[in-house]
């Protein structure tokens, strides 16, 4: 059996912050066909900066995660500070304590952020919004590990999950947000939560998948 150890949190952390601030202006370049064009702004500018208070400090995956949730929280405007802050801080408080976890236990923490998310927002899968990448990439990782998938197959459900969801808002009508004034206009492009969410999911289980562990016998 395979189990991740929690303390590489920087790691995982730096991870996350390097992809999103990579990717800075292709989120913009997608927010900007159905919205405001500052996505990729606003989290590069929460991302580098919770990397920049990190800096030569080894935390655990939780303290990691209740950090970013903070930053993201205090410095992204609109939406998305409240959503990815919840998001990871409901992750943060899901590991508190643990020193490894399995792969039922690191779905636990996806899960924990999955309902931090939604005790904040009335959005629903089918929105052209970033839950229609989070949901059902977490109901893979469940359902795979849930059937007794070893940890790296799980974590490709995950990213598989991720990728299809993400994909699906191309052709939804936004629902909410400033792009839902659009209409049908909206179809044809994907959601910029959709693509931040997937970049951020699929980093987590690359960087995870990295820091994997065998259990001794």
């Amino acid at each position: 059996m395979q189990y991740l150890n929690t303390s590489h949190g920087t790691d995982i952390l730096e991870a996350l912050v390097d992809v999103i601030v990579e990717n800075r202006n292709y989120l913009s370049e997608v927010d900007g066909a159905i919205g405001d064009g500052d996505h990729g702004i606003n989290m590069a500018k929460g991302f580098r900066l919770c990397g920049e208070s990190i800096q030569g400090q080894s935390l655990g995956l939780s303290k990691a995660l209740g950090t970013l949730a903070t930053t993201l929280m205090g410095s992204i405007g609109g939406s998305m500070g409240p959503l990815y802050g919840s998001l990871f801080l409901g992750m943060s408080n899901a590991i508190k304590e643990r020193e490894a976890l399995d792969a039922r236990a690191f779905g636990d923490m996806l899960t924990g952020g999955l309902n931090a998310l939604q005790g904040i927002s009335d959005a629903q899968v089918g929105d052209k919004c970033l839950l229609d990448t989070l949901v059902p990439a977490v109901d893979d990782y469940r359902r795979a590990a849930d059937n007794g998938e070893d940890f790296p197959a799980a974590l490709d459900a995950l990213r598989q999950g991720a990728e299809r969801g993400c994909e699906s808002t191309r052709e939804l009508e936004a629902r909410i947000g400033r792009a839902a004034r659009l209409g049908e206009r909206s179809k044809g492009h994907l959601d910029a939560g959709a693509v931040s969410c997937r970049l951020l999911l699929v980093t987590l289980a690359d960087s995870a998948e990295r820091h994997l562990e065998k259990a001794a016998a």
